[in-house]
């Protein structure tokens, strides 16, 4: 469910005052923080804000795209490994052990009658 527009954004107040100290004085450092529920005003275009994953900060250049997003949603607190490709040695064993399973069931089925 979507935040009311009588309310507006939610920006948590230590991150307001970073980013508004950081504007005042020109200051080009990341900004760490570990508000990923923030949303992206666009008082923050510009900026670099190092959002934390869990882990650690992941840096996040802000751009008039992000505006409305949450730095939740740029700083990912999983990652993906990718999928066995068809030719690798793990899918080829998965495949023959998948493939014996069945035989093996039949096998056993058949010596019973």
């Amino acid at each position: 469910m979507a935040r009311s527009i009588k309310k507006g954004p939610f920006v948590d107040y230590h991150l307001m005052a970073k980013v508004e100290a950081a504007r005042a004085s020109n200051d080009k450092r990341p900004i760490k923080t570990w508000s990923r529920r923030s949303t992206i005003l666009p008082d923050f275009v510009g900026l670099t804000i190092a959002v934390h994953n869990g882990k650690q900060h992941i840096p996040v250049y802000v751009s008039e795209n992000m505006v409305g997003h949450k730095l939740g949603e740029f700083s990912h607190t999983r990652i993906f490994k990718g999928h066995s490709k068809a030719g690798s040695v793990s899918a080829a064993a998965d495949k023959k052990s998948s493939m014996a399973a069945p035989a093996a069931a039949a096998s056993t089925a058949q010596g019973k009658k």
